[in-house]
């Protein structure tokens, strides 16, 4: 079982778009995989055409893990479950400040509901919190959406620094770019920039497309309604390219 989280603290960055892209890409490719739901906005949950169960939420999740594995749901792909969110996910902060080991409970919990599966993919929400610290520890790989222009740069190098001063593993840090528009002096100029001195950067760019923003209105993920499109090509790339890691 791998765990991949999609994380930015910087919202607007196609987190969920990936998210739901390579769920469905590994489930294509014949692996059981698991797209957990993290961020209380529910978009990966919304894309999948899925609501919460009634009685789901944060703390039963975390107080009975059994609890997670009820909300567990099938979605219209073989071998792509989904937990969806919930609109209680904004209190997670709070309940896990009062508890033991609290940088652990995620990686506690993902390790019980991830049995039997290939690839659990986590999309989460845009914060650098205990949350977060949750995140970084239960992930094994933590692909990080770039957009090439200075406030995303900017971003990137937080997340280094705050995973410096607090000794994670900063090899599970894979950043890729993320809704490049190639026409733009500025993208050129990040991107060269950043692969000169950033030996992490995955190959693999996601292109700005409308295509991709349309996923909201088909609620299907990009490589379904439109796998030939260049976006999906890109997504397709992505997978591969975490393969070989």
């Amino acid at each position: 079982m791998s765990v991949i989280a999609c994380y930015s603290s910087k919202g607007g960055v196609g987190k969920t778009s990936t998210s739901v892209n390579l769920a469905y890409a590994s489930a294509k490719a014949g692996k059981r995989t698991l797209l957990i739901d993290l961020d209380q906005q529910g978009a990966s949950t919304f894309y999948f055409r899925m609501r919460a169960p009634k009685k789901h939420s944060v703390a039963s999740l975390i107080a009975d893990k059994s609890d997670g594995t009820k909300a567990i749901r099938e979605t219209d792909y073989l071998g792509l479950h989904l937990l969806p969110a919930h609109l209680s996910y904004r209190n997670f902060d709070l309940l896990l400040e009062g508890m033991k080991r609290s940088k652990r409970r995620l990686a506690e919990f993902v390790k019980e509901v991830g049995q039997g599966y290939d690839h659990i993919i986590l999309d989460c929400p845009p914060t650098l919190s205990l949350v977060a610290e949750n995140i970084f520890r239960a992930a094994d790989i933590i692909l990080i959406p770039v957009v090439p222009t200075t406030l995303s740069e900017r971003t990137y190098e937080q997340l280094q620094a705050f995973f410096d001063c607090r000794n994670y593993k900063s090899k599970k840090l894979r950043p890729f770019f993320s809704m490049v528009d190639r026409r733009k002096r500025m993208h050129q100029a990040t991107i060269q920039s950043m692969r000169g001195t950033e030996r992490r950067i995955l190959t693999a760019e996601i292109p700005y497309s409308a295509e991709v923003e349309a996923m909201g209105m088909h609620r299907e993920p990009l490589l379904h309604f439109s796998p030939n499109h260049k976006a999906s090509i890109a997504f397709h790339a992505l997978w591969g390219e975490i393969g070989r890691i």
